[in-house]
């Protein structure tokens, strides 16, 4: 009767039990991946490569989508990570390869060229590999498409060396799951590198130029010859004069090109950086909205840099700007003429023009409104511009100054003399020719009549002269006062 009222119960609970046990083998295999997964954690190697110095490899890991194949390494097997310098990338790499690189076409060509950084095996500095007769050893990499291409660990002059890469920082980073060794710069395998020039080659391939086709020359529309090769940093062959762009009665000046034909200079970025530093040095907005929006000075500025020349920007202060009247400005070219007498054709620091004042008095700097000169000399210590009310005296130097363009900031506008003693002359000359018929006369009243009326005319001119002298030195008296 027991039997009958438990054997059922217990029937069913044996055939649980046994469901139960027969169910084990595929939780633990489950059990297992998890464990596998959860091995990936604050410690990992991966982890403190994306939040280690190394940026610019750990950006290039997050762009090549290779964060899951480097986690599924790490859980199988220790690895070591040569990790390239920052600058290795800017500078070391060819901008075009860097191109190539990161062009979302070419997402393999990167992920072959991390990979081929990382090796499946823990190599630390104590136990540097060293083959026999100090034979490279010879590691496989992660990167499959590498082929038969393995990295060679050697030591050379007592440096440690991988592939053609110096180690500068060997155990740099020490995970119980890998390591990371820095090194000087990238490694490139061959495959990457041949998918490269072919790409390359292609694009070469596909426009090619003709060679025989004719250039005219704009300037002096002949057929242009072979230019001679040309160093890199050397002087432009025309002078910067030839260079300029017309004037704006005849055409704009031309949008600066992409560093210039040489390619040594990116004018454009320059003279983007030159007013970008004098808007956030304060008090010379106006110079730059001129050269910006009132003028295409700053375009023109950028395709003279970028062709090889050199300037020096002598740039009124916001004070001297507001002193320019509409009749100074309404003319067409008065703007770009009032900024070329401003812009001399070489370079000059604050403490170059002080020595030359010093030493020579007064120089004459050559500017951009030819034949015009501006004057320099020396004046209370510093240098001045100029000569009179047009003069302007060198209050912030070296505003800017990067080898190529240099800006000093001035109290005032440079204004041009005015040759009185010329324009006497010049007005004698005329009057002289006027009445030169009747000196050659041989009538001696008549000769002597037109000799008192030419020193009568010449001592009024220099009467109403001392008189203008006068009044602009009382209006400076009260401008001072």
């Amino acid at each position: 009767m027991g039997f009958q009222i438990y054997g059922v119960p217990n029937l069913i609970f044996f055939t649980f039990l046994a469901f139960t046990i027969s169910a084990l083998p595929e939780n633990n295999s489950s059990n297992k991946g998890l464990n596998s997964i959860s091995q990936i954690n604050s410690n990992s190697v991966l982890v403190a490569l994306l939040d280690s110095h190394y940026t610019e490899l750990s950006e290039l890991v997050e762009k090549a989508l290779l964060l899951q194949t480097l986690e599924e390494a790490v859980t199988n097997h220790n690895i070591s990570i040569f990790a390239p310098r920052n600058e290795a990338l800017e500078r070391d790499l060819d901008p075009e390869f860097k191109r190539f690189l990161l062009e979302p076409g070419n997402l393999k060509s990167l992920q072959n060229l991390i990979l081929f950084h990382v090796i499946p095996a823990r190599i630390e500095s104590n136990h540097w590999p060293v083959g026999v007769k100090k034979k490279p050893v010879y590691h496989t990499s992660l990167c499959r498409d590498a082929g038969d291409e393995k990295i060679p660990l050697h030591r050379k002059n007592g440096e440690k060396i991988v592939g053609t890469a110096r180690v500068i920082k060997s155990d740099d980073i020490i995970r119980p799951d890998g390591i990371i060794h820095g090194i000087e710069r990238f490694l490139v395998p061959k495959s990457v590198q041949q998918e490269f020039n072919a790409r390359r080659s292609l694009r070469a391939t596909s426009a090619v130029i003709p060679d025989g086709a004719p250039e005219v020359d704009p300037r002096t529309h002949r057929l242009k010859k072979p230019a001679p090769p040309v160093p890199a940093g050397a002087p432009p062959a025309l002078p910067i004069y030839d260079a300029l762009a017309p004037g704006p009665s005849l055409a704009p000046a031309p949008a600066p090109g992409p560093g210039g034909p040489r390619h040594h200079f990116d004018g454009e970025s320059q003279v983007k950086d030159f007013i970008q530093t004098l808007l956030h040095y304060g008090g010379y907005n106006e110079m730059a909205d001129i050269l910006v929006n009132l003028t295409s000075l700053a375009s023109e500025m950028g395709r003279l840099v970028s062709e090889g020349y050199v300037l020096t920007v002598l740039a009124p202060n916001d004070e001297a700007m507001a002193k320019l009247t509409t009749d100074q400005l309404s003319d067409p070219g008065a703007p770009e003429q009032i900024m070329y007498y401003h812009l001399i054709p070489e370079y000059q620091t604050e403490e170059s023009m002080y020595n030359s004042v010093r030493r020579f008095g007064k120089v004459n700097y050559d500017t951009l409104r030819l034949p015009h000169k501006v004057v320099a000399e020396e004046a209370d210590g510093s240098v001045k511009f100029g000569h009179g009310e047009g003069s302007a005296y060198l209050f912030d130097p070296d505003i800017y100054t990067d080898g190529r363009i240099s800006v000093q900031g001035l109290t005032g506008f440079c204004s041009r003399r005015r040759k009185v003693k010329r324009l006497k002359l010049l007005l004698l000359q005329k009057l002289f020719l006027s009445q030169e018929e009747e000196i050659i006369g041989n009538d001696m009243y008549n000769a002597w009549c037109c000799w008192t009326r030419f020193s009568f005319l010449y001592l009024s001119l220099n009467f109403h002269t001392q008189k203008i002298k006068e009044k602009e030195k009382g209006k400076t008296m009260v401008q001072k006062g």
